[in-house]
């Protein structure tokens, strides 16, 4: 299929996606019509029949763009997550951790603290996480929107800051071929401490937790909770088979976890090969930089659920056919998920490819011929951030926007070419962050557990807190020609006042109702 440039038409389709998502709380129907809206603009602009066309179109695009390893990969995660249960694993994860893990504080620094240690990938990140501290997070009465958004904050976040992560390779492709930085990795270094938003997210969960300063809906999600209703969606509600082995031990669920783990960086560097014949790629940063994340994943995940089976069936934990049985349902749980997935990537496919939204943000980009290089950096953030929201992918935003940035930016003012390649790039995670058709939103809800569009409304005021505050550390930058410690230190300070005055916001009108 040819692309058709919409123009402003082509940022319609998830706007109405996503309009109708909030509106309506389904998400489902909500992406479905985004896409027949996307289509229909197409067969219009290309004079293809009214209704067979946007119907064709449709399902030709959703076709082409399901990447199935990512289906099996989360299919047999959430085959590995079921057959842990039944073998009594998690229930005796969680009597082990309760008697150790005394406070709910503890519980949610817990469940932060795993997530920015699985750094690599955040697909990865966002699925185990959840897998190991909801049973957890259940014993504490911890809304599943809570640890949806810490798993959520701490998958891109943690990321696009990590230099050994899929991310690291992603930019690095989209910087190659440019003379400006020595090197790629070099490049991603750089733009680390000023990545505001990855910065600022990490330290706004540390914030909220330590101070316990929730606000918005993710403060009537918690008061819910400790009223006994956690919001668990209701896919999840099977989660934990009806009986549980009584047999099983802590060690039961941490060896097919940690195998996992194990075998997702392996597999890393295997794909990125660490043991191939080109040398340049026998280090183990220059592998992870070369891997494959959603091939490895998916051999990372086999081999989980083949050490589980070998680990309970012989010992008698779990039957022959209870295992294989186990593994239908736990697949299962995950169709919501991957039906989310499959309609949110043929919706990205739509205006990347048909209806040329990126090309359309180019010419914005491109277009302004005033000197206004002092509001660059916050532009660029701002630019980003929509195409990432409409879009729901981060890796594709910077990968369009990277090329065009980067010599805008030269040509302007070549000091904050670092800054501006940042921005880009904290821009792009926001956009994914809070994207109510982003895969990582998409696959932190199912990790956690929670309704996919409560992690949506409850996740995106923390998420508009950091950006506007981000934004507001970029203008400062422009002003003072790059200065990191003054432009960042206001962006925080910025941050940590926006939360307070919403929290005692919400305080003082609670009290004046009582």
């Amino acid at each position: 299929m040819e692309p058709y440039a919409a123009g402003w038409l082509s940022i319609l389709p998830p706007i109405i996606a996503i309009g109708l998502a909030l509106l309506t709380k389904e998400v489902l129907s909500s992406l479905l019509i985004g896409i027949l809206s996307g289509t229909l603009i197409y067969s219009i602009g290309t004079d293809a029949n009214f209704l067979m066309g946007t119907l064709q179109t449709g399902f030709k695009v959703m076709a082409d763009k399901v990447d199935f390893e990512i289906l099996i990969f989360t299919s047999l995660l959430g085959s590995l997550v079921y057959v842990v249960a039944m073998s009594g694993g998690t229930r005796a994860y969680g009597n082990w951790a309760v008697q150790r893990v005394k406070s709910r504080r503890a519980t949610l620094f817990s469940a932060s603290g795993l997530g920015i240690l699985i750094f690599i990938d955040d697909y990865f990140n966002c699925l185990s996480v959840g897998t190991v501290m909801r049973p957890l997070c259940d014993r504490y009465n911890i809304s599943r929107a809570k640890l949806a958004y810490i798993i959520d904050s701490t998958a891109a976040p943690v990321c696009i800051i990590a230099p050994v992560s899929s991310w690291a390779a992603a930019v690095g492709s989209s910087l190659k071929g440019n003379a400006v930085f020595e090197s790629d990795m070099a490049a991603f270094i750089a733009t680390i401490p000023w990545n505001f938003y990855a910065l600022l997210s990490i330290l706004l969960i540390i914030f909220i937790i330590a101070t316990d300063f929730d606000f918005g809906p993710m403060r009537r999600s918690e008061e819910r909770a400790a009223a006994g209703d956690i919001g668990a969606s209701e896919s999840s509600q099977g989660a934990e088979p009806p009986n549980p082995n009584p047999r099983g031990r802590v060690i039961d669920m941490l060896v097919p976890i940690t195998a996992l783990i194990v075998f997702a960086v392996l597999s890393l560097m295997y794909s990125g090969g660490y043991w191939g014949d080109d040398p340049q790629y026998h280090t183990f940063q220059a592998a992870i930089g070369n891997s494959s994340a959603s091939s490895s994943l998916v051999w990372a995940a086999f081999g989980a659920v083949f050490v589980a089976f070998i680990f309970y069936v012989p010992r008698k934990l779990v039957g022959f056919s209870e295992f294989m049985n186990g593994m239908v349902e736990g697949m299962k749980l995950m169709l919501p998920a991957n039906i989310i997935l499959v309609l949110a990537w043929a919706l990205s496919g739509v205006c990347r490819d048909l209806l040329q939204t990126p090309q359309f943000v180019e010419s914005i980009v491109t277009s302004g011929g005033a000197d206004f290089s002092i509001f660059l950096p916050a532009v660029v953030f701002i630019i980003a951030a929509f195409l990432a929201f409409s879009t729901g992918t981060a890796w594709g935003t910077f990968g369009i926007l990277i090329p065009i940035v980067v010599p805008v930016v030269q040509g302007i003012d070549p000091s904050l070419t670092v800054v501006s390649l940042s921005a880009t790039l904290a821009g792009s995670v926001f956009g994914d962050h809070c994207s109510p058709i982003s895969d990582t939103t998409i696959l932190s809800s199912a990790g956690a557990g929670c309704n996919h569009m409560e992690h949506v409304s409850t996740q995106l005021p923390y998420a508009l807190v950091v950006a506007v505050s981000s934004a507001i550390g970029y203008l400062v930058a422009g002003l003072s020609n790059g200065n990191l410690w003054l432009s960042f230190g206001v962006a925080l300070l910025v941050m940590v006042a926006i939360v307070s005055t919403l929290h005692f916001m919400k305080g003082k009108r609670a009290a004046a109702a009582a």
